[in-house]
């Protein structure tokens, strides 16, 4: 990590990671550099096949890029425990070490999401108050978008994680949308107090005594509806609403397909509906919100969607910048720190009160 908020970033990439192979990300690579001035790119991976790929895009002697060889990559069936004994020159082992290190702030890949947060747990450790790091994407709602963690790191977590997730989700939401006090949401089965399982009723107990801006309870309506703006969860929860969502998304594509071609009448109602049609599909592109943060970790990790095409790829690059310039694992530590200064101070007040009430007892016992 080498960057101070008012230094160009340096971000390294995985050149290998993904389906879409290393001449996508190189595009992508190509449109990260006209939209920033100042990032500076490592690109890691096999030597030949990048430079071909930047000779192709005309970016072979861009003097904000620069090419680190490794010889081995990480495959998408490769398991997070056998990457940590092996393959240790892989591109997305290096480029992790890389944003470990003095040579840049932080590192992008669209590789195996198991192994990409087994190495990055295992090189950059997590941040000092942080169980477990966690996934974080953004999706779009009615009003604007949220985040939402954890989306499949954890399957089970206990409430102090669950915490940690909503200070952390906040933590970004403030870094990147620019909101001060994030509305954070818990996601249950009901918004009852009484509804939900022991972990997720005391994280609420938590969230009530934090200084995030906790309103409560929320269903998975509510992750759509614009009523927060960061949704925590455990990874095992999050992983189903997820894909579930993804699915449903692409069933109603597939519906609109199918009725808009069925006849010329259905085809010129299409045509009709066409700019309205191209607005929607614009807010809901999942390219805009390719990029899920890996919060918690001593660094900055971003995971971009395997088959990415170059402006989604583009995107995750944009994202990993942003973090590197606002500082993110130094805000969720700042905001750590404060939820634990106030959980003390309670803590410290409590055992105030009640020796308090211990003493009167004592006097008005003796009293009698």
């Amino acid at each position: 990590m080498t960057t101070q908020s008012n230094q160009a970033p340096v971000i390294a990439i995985d050149a290998m990671g993904g389906d879409a192979g290393t001449e996508t990300i190189v595009n992508a690579v190509a449109l990260a550099l006209a939209q920033s001035e100042q990032l500076q790119l490592i690109l890691v991976g096999d030597a030949t096949r990048i430079e071909s790929a930047l000779q192709a895009q005309g970016l072979a002697k861009h003097p904000r890029v620069r090419v680190k060889h490794t010889s081995e990559v990480i495959l998408s069936d490769d398991s997070p425990a056998s990457v940590l004994r092996s393959k240790k020159d892989s591109s997305m082992r290096v480029a992790i070490e890389l944003a470990a290190g003095e040579e840049a702030d932080a590192c992008v890949s669209a590789g195996n999401t198991g192994a990409l947060m087994g190495l990055a747990r295992y090189v950059l450790k997590t941040l000092p108050g942080i169980d477990r790091p966690a996934i974080c994407t953004t999706i779009p709602n009615k009003y604007g978008r949220v985040h939402w963690l954890d989306l499949g790191a954890n399957v089970d977590s206990s409430a102090e994680q669950l915490m940690q997730f909503a200070v952390m989700g906040s933590a970004l939401c403030t870094v990147v949308d620019g909101i001060e006090a994030p509305e954070v949401g818990l996601l249950n089965i009901g918004l009852e107090a009484i509804k939900g399982n022991d972990q997720v009723k005391k994280a609420a107990e938590l969230l009530k005594a934090s200084p995030l801006n906790y309103i409560g309870f929320v269903e998975g309506n509510d992750i759509y509806n614009g009523k927060v703006d960061v949704v925590a969860c455990d990874g095992f929860v999050g992983n189903v609403a997820l894909k579930t969502s993804e699915g449903l998304a692409h069933l109603i594509r597939s519906l609109l397909k199918e009725h808009f071609t069925q006849n010329w009448l259905s085809k010129l109602a299409a045509l009709i509906a066409l700019p309205v049609l191209k607005r929607v599909t614009a807010k809901i592109d999942p390219g805009k919100y390719n990029g899920a943060s890996l919060l918690g970790l001593n660094g900055i990790v971003i995971k971009s969607h395997g088959g990415a095409d170059a402006p989604a790829f583009a995107n995750a690059i944009r994202i990993a910048e942003l973090e590197v310039k606002k500082q993110l694992p130094s805000q969720i530590r700042d905001l750590l720190t404060a939820y634990q200064a106030r959980a003390e101070a309670e803590k410290a007040n409590k055992a105030e009160d009640d020796a308090s009430k211990t003493v009167a007892q004592t006097a008005t016992l003796s009293i009698k």
